[in-house]
């Protein structure tokens, strides 16, 4: 389930709530007990890291650049000994 993030207009408190996407949006401040509550628009807290996450989902092209790699210097190809 997600958190969704609500402001009272009226006193200016502010929560998190753990709520279904179905469920409907939260009226009344828990601080003032108003009907003032606005739902806030925030970004995810998540990012997506490590081997075979790329820049973009469906990225396409000769220049595909993983980010797991961005920092790290490759290592030179072994040689392997065919006598």
């Amino acid at each position: 389930m997600p958190l969704y993030e609500y402001r009272c207009d009226g006193c200016e408190h502010a929560f998190e709530a753990l709520q279904k996407m179905s469920d409907e949006p939260l009226i009344h401040c828990p601080a003032c007990d108003e009907a003032t509550l606005r739902k806030l628009v925030s970004a995810g807290g998540f990012r997506l890291k490590g081997e075979g996450w790329y820049e973009t989902d469906f990225k396409s092209g000769n220049n595909k650049r993983n980010l797991a790699d961005s920092g790290k210097k490759k290592s030179p190809a072994k040689k392997t000994d065919a006598a």
